[in-house]
């Protein structure tokens, strides 16, 4: 499908200081690990996959294309990287799966005789509550 180690090469990483709630030690150490990918300008995909994934992707794309990924759930800075990077590439292979297409299927007839019997069934039920007319 794709070159990994060349997707990977054209990765930009950025550490930052993680948020929430910590001790003193987390005002002074950047364990969070923001990754962005520039989709538009890549050279891994073909066009029809760069397609493909703009139109899978497009509601975690910026306005330029760009894919951004955030990964603060380690202490370590390295294993959020490696976390952030398979997220990354889980990511883009969900982005390249062409969904099948649907076929229509018809209704069973035993589905609708069942369905007409119980609504039957249910008339007969409110007919009986009402009051036998006498003539």
């Amino acid at each position: 499908m794709f070159d990994e180690q060349a997707l990977i090469s054209e990765l930009q990483f950025k550490a930052v200081r993680s948020s929430g709630a910590g001790g003193q030690h987390v005002n002074k150490v950047s364990s969070k690990v923001v990754l962005s990918f520039d989709l538009t300008n890549s050279q891994v995909f073909l066009e029809e996959q760069k397609e493909l994934l703009f139109k899978n992707l497009a509601n975690r794309l910026t306005f330029e294309g760009v894919l951004i990924l955030q990964s603060d759930g380690s202490r370590s800075q390295h294993k959020n990287k490696d976390l952030v990077i398979k997220r990354f590439l889980e990511l883009i292979n969900q982005g390249l799966v062409i969904p099948k297409k649907r076929k229509p299927t018809k209704i069973p007839k035993s589905v609708k005789l069942k369905r007409l019997a119980k609504k039957r069934q249910q008339s007969d039920k409110k007919a009986n509550r009402k009051p036998p007319e006498i003539t």
